[in-house]
């Protein structure tokens, strides 16, 4: 591993990957807390998984207007639109059938997942459509990424902090009692809005290095891990950042030190292992975390 990490660093390429990873890790950790905080874990997946429908779908517009269907923002903006038609899904869902949110996501991500599964293996039926590359975004494949990406994972990242540093008083509020949070006046409903787009943004700008489902994992494993250790809300957004950022490096770090090893999966798999040792070494005495206090 230490051999594997002084590659890494010698390498300009792979200074750039390991930067983009520890970013997007930090970022997701950051977003993460909210989604945790708030009992929206499963929103982000039924985003991210929403977001395979949205890429093919996108790839097959351009295959059919004479392009290659591989063309980078082509299939970011169908990976976006999925996303949030997939936050959409699961409002109407609520609404519609009056289930509980826990049912609605569950019913979202699993079919939206199919539709995309489904709608991949036709193009791959089509001239053209075989090959697309589209499987790779799946588990991601750090190894193509470049100075761009770590751009759009360092913006990512800022209005991240950025807007969860604005807004933290309103947020902490919603985590922890939404019914005061709406009895003062909060805008409950543009929060959590502002956390969904978040969440969107975050799973769009990891998809190329960790893959559209495994970038879910990533937005809730670090902030889980947080949680046993922390009484706040900064606090636990703080450590889950780190922990991210953590995560992201040792998986990519690892996955670099087996021959075509995807990236994505050894992330996920460095993260779980961070929440595993967490579970393990959190004193028990502090009791549920910051959900003691806001």
């Amino acid at each position: 591993m230490t051999a594997a990490l002084a590659g890494l660093l010698g390498d300009p390429h792979a200074r750039t990957v390991l930067a983009a990873t520890a970013t997007l890790g930090a970022s997701c950790g950051v977003v993460g807390t909210l989604l945790v905080l708030r009992r929206r874990a499963l929103l982000g997946d039924a985003a991210g998984h929403a977001t395979l429908p949205g890429i093919v779908g996108a790839g097959a517009l351009s295959l059919s207007l004479g392009g290659t269907g591989r063309e980078p923002w082509v299939l970011v903006a169908g990976a976006a639109l999925g996303a949030l038609a997939g936050i959409a899904a699961v409002h109407w869902i609520r609404r519609a059938t009056r289930l509980p949110a826990d049912a609605a996501m569950a019913i979202a991500l699993g079919s939206l997942f199919g539709l995309g599964t489904a709608m991949l293996s036709a193009l791959q039926q089509v001239e053209g459509g075989h090959g697309a590359g589209l499987e790779s975004l799946v588990t991601g494949d750090a190894a193509t990424l470049v100075r761009s990406d770590l751009h759009v994972a360092a913006a990512v990242a800022t209005a991240s902090v950025a807007l969860t540093a604005a807004f933290r008083h309103d947020l902490r509020a919603l985590a922890f009692d939404e019914d005061f949070s709406r009895s003062v006046g909060r805008p409950a409903g543009r929060l959590d809005a502002l956390v969904s787009a978040l969440a969107v943004a975050n799973i769009v700008a990891g998809m190329r290095a960790v893959g559209l489902v495994l970038s879910v994992a990533l937005l809730v494993i670090p902030a889980a891990a947080a949680r046993p250790w922390c009484r706040t809300m900064g606090a636990m957004t703080a450590l889950a950042a780190v922990l991210g950022a953590a995560g992201a490096v040792a998986g990519t770090v690892a996955s670099a030190a087996i021959e075509d090893a995807p990236t994505g999966p050894f992330v996920v798999l460095a993260c779980a292992a961070i929440l595993a040792a967490s579970l393990v070494a959190a004193p028990r005495a502090r009791g549920a975390g910051p959900g003691a206090t806001a």
